[in-house]
This record gives C-alpha cells, structure tokens and sequence, in this order.
C-alpha cells in the first residue's frame, strides 16, 4: 500500500503535466498534419535552444526567465520565417523552408556555444527535459501559459482551420494569420521542451492526432479520440519508467509508437473514416 501511495505521489504533478500537453499538443498536431508541415516543432524547438544559447553567451542563466525570454523571442523569428515562407504556388515546399530553419538554427547554436563559457549540458537538458521531476510550480505556470494561446485559438478558429485546409482569407491577410499561429505554436514548443523535451513534444503533437486521424474525419472527434490516446498513453509510458526506472521520455516515446503501430495496423481492416 505504501509503495502505491509513493508510486501515485511520484507520478501526480507528471501526470497533470500530461493532461496538459496532450491538450494543446493534440490540437497543433491536428493543424500540423493539414499542414503537412511535420517537423515545425522540432525547427521551433531548435530556434528556442539557438535563443537560449544566445542568452547564455552574454550572461543570462539558462534556469532564470529572461532566458526564457530570449528563447521565445528567437521563436518569433522563426514563426514569421513559417509564415513569409509559405507560397501560395508551392514553388518551394514549405517543408524546405523548416528544414533550412532547423539546420542553420542547429548549426549557429553550436557556434554561439562553442563561445560560451556555459556547459552545453545546460543546453541540451533544455531540449531533453526532465517530465518525471516537474513540480507544481512548472506545471501551472505552463498550464496558465497553454490556456492563453487556447483562447487565441478559440477565438480565431475559424480562420486558423481555413489556412489549414489551404484556403485562402478574406483580404489576402494570410501572412500575418499564419504568423500569429506560427507565433502562438512557438510560444507552446518553447514551453513544453524544457519540461518534456524535444522527442517527446514531437510525439505528443504527431502521435495522437495521427491515430485519431486515421479513423475519424470530423474535427471534434479527433480531438476526443486523440486526447484519449494521449492520456492512455502517457499514463503507460509514465507508469512503465516509474516501476522499472527507465527514462520518462523515451517509455512514453515507445508507448506512443505501439499505440500507433496498433491503430495503423486496426485501420487497414476498419471500414472507412468517419465523419465522427
């Protein structure tokens, strides 16, 4: 009894964690799959680390808030690089665009710490996270910081979904739509790596919204079938680390890729999508 008792302290503030991320990260995911822009959060994500190793260059700790900052700033540049980069004529695909993104961010990240007197540790335990370990501080601060983009996105729907889905606006104002989604997605990334890291982030936002996509079509039901894959699954992956002492992200990581294997596998047997 003692020992479940512990186990359940151990896994609470983790588990509330996950809740969180599967809430926001499932809805991107289902943005980012119309988009077939799969890779924007790891480009994101290392846009942020390019901040933060900047902020260390010059002084700032890679633990305070301007940090914090300085990675979220870095982001935004990123989000209207996404946004300008996005042409109607697909002459170039915006997949090419993230790719330079992430390469040239990859490579001036290791040239700005290579200059560094910080460790580069500091760094990549930003990009690997530590999910077992977040307290209640971290995770209602990102909770607070998830529910403000949500608003955005509850207001502004509509129009996210149309850019989604390739339409185009009224008053040809795509660019600064895609921006602010862009800009609110980054804000998301920057916050979710450090707590859960890099990989794990990406399976969060691509997993669960690829399974539910597979068998429904509407937009509700795939949210509600996607948060539900999450939240199985990070329950899984969660549960497996704390009793055999693996690593959070890669158990929850590998949960995930059963839990896909398993839905590919029950949808090339299922009838068709729903339309849920």
């Amino acid at each position: 009894m003692n020992d479940a008792g512990e186990l359940l302290n151990i896994l609470m503030w983790p588990m509330i964690a996950c809740v969180i991320l599967t809430g926001i990260h499932c809805y991107l995911g289902i943005h980012v799959l119309m988009r077939e822009v799969l890779f924007v959060d790891l480009a994101l994500a290392q846009v942020a680390a390019l901040g933060a190793a900047a902020g260390a260059f010059i002084g700032v700790s890679v633990e305070s808030t301007g940090n914090y900052f300085f990675a979220l700033g870095f982001t935004m540049v990123g989000a209207a690089l996404f946004a300008l980069g996005r042409f109607r004529d697909r002459r170039v695909p915006q997949e090419a665009v993230i790719g330079i993104v992430y390469a040239v961010s990859s490579a001036a990240a290791i040239l700005v710490l290579s200059k560094s007197a910080t460790e580069r540790d500091e760094i990549e335990q930003m990009l690997t996270g530590n999910l077992l370990w977040v307290g209640r501080h971290e995770v209602v601060k990102t909770a607070l910081i998830y529910s403000l983009v949500a608003l955005v996105h509850i207001v502004f729907a509509r129009r996210f979904f149309a850019l989604s889905r390739a339409q185009t606006l009224d008053g040809g104002r795509d660019k600064l739509w895609d921006f602010l989604f862009y800009a609110t997605f980054g804000v998301v990334v920057t916050s979710s790596v450090k707590m859960a890291g890099v990989l794990l982030v990406f399976c969060y936002l691509i997993v669960p919204a690829s399974c539910a996509m597979l068998f429904f079509r509407g937009v509700r039901a795939r949210l509600l079938a996607g948060w539900t894959i999450g939240l199985l699954g990070s329950l899984g992956g969660l549960t497996i680390a704390a009793v055999w002492d693996f690593p959070v992200g890669p158990s929850v990581v590998a949960v995930f890729g059963a839990v896909f294997a398993i839905g590919a596998a029950m949808s090339a047997i299922a009838p068709r999508a729903r339309t849920g």
